[in-house]
């Protein structure tokens, strides 16, 4: 495949249909599906590095952009969690002939969970799981409640505020239809179940998913086997050599090829 053309997978019916931008490299073992984070895309750090090891190792690789990220088009505030989840199994459905390894970061780490629970019991239930960061519930638990009380009066009278952003020069935009749709899909409260094994990376310096939210999701993990890798001075997006190394090497001990 062209690196410069992605192939295109359409989702969803009527006002929902979206096309879905796709980067699939061949390989063997267990494909490793990269489920990014809110407003990244596949063209980013971790993605690029996952695609350089697959590419030496052999492995199969699987990203893509959720709608309204990257190649996937624009009008971001348009979607919300649901219509990413269904990205993602939709993608995973289609193009992945076994399961997969699911390496999720952030916003991608919740939606590896929650596509897991959907998957479980078939014949694509993930292999094993990678998550970076993951924002389990970010919506409720990292925004909504550290929210002030003027802001969220005005996500609820405008249906939207422009939260400002450290990662990008425009401002981004945080959706009532994405808070209230977020709730749908809360994990925390009772037992999650992943069915596989499952890899944590964590920095400790992290200033928009504290470690302690990963220590939090390790107690629910309760009946799968998990490790967690704490990084004292990581930041959230773990993108430095060390932490790239860390990371190919987690998803390299998931699934050998066969």
């Amino acid at each position: 495949m062209d690196h410069d053309i992605p192939q295109r997978l359409a989702v969803g019916d009527g006002a929902e249909r979206r096309l879905v931008a796709i980067r699939e490299q061949p390989g063997d073992g267990a494909p490793v599906v990269w489920l990014g984070g809110f407003r990244s895309d596949m063209a980013a750090t971790k993605a690029e590095a996952l695609a350089r090891w697959a590419g030496e190792a052999g492995r199969s690789f699987l990203r893509f952009d959720y709608a309204g990220h990257g190649e996937s088009g624009a009008d971001f505030a348009r979607w919300t969690l649901s219509h990413w989840l269904e990205d993602a199994l939709c993608v995973i459905a289609a193009r992945c002939p076994r399961p997969p390894v699911l390496v999720g970061s952030s916003m991608g780490g919740w939606i590896a969970l929650l596509a897991a629970r959907r998957l479980a019991g078939t014949a694509m239930a993930p292999a094993g799981m990678v998550l970076i960061a993951p924002a389990v519930d970010f919506s409720e638990e990292l925004m909504w409640a550290a929210m002030p009380v003027d802001v969220r009066e005005t996500i609820m009278r405008d249906g939207v505020w422009l939260r400002p952003s450290a990662y990008a020069p425009e401002p981004t935009p945080i959706t009532r239809a994405l808070i209230e749709d977020g709730r749908r899909h809360l994990l925390f409260g009772g037992p999650i179940r992943t069915g596989c094994p499952v890899h944590i990376l964590q920095g400790m310096q992290d200033p928009d998913v504290p470690w302690r939210h990963a220590l939090r999701l390790v107690e629910h993990l309760d009946a799968d086997p998990v490790a967690l890798t704490l990084i004292k001075d990581g930041d959230h997006r773990l993108s430095t050599a060390p932490d790239i190394a860390r990371l190919q090497a987690a998803v390299a001990a998931i699934d050998q090829p066969r």
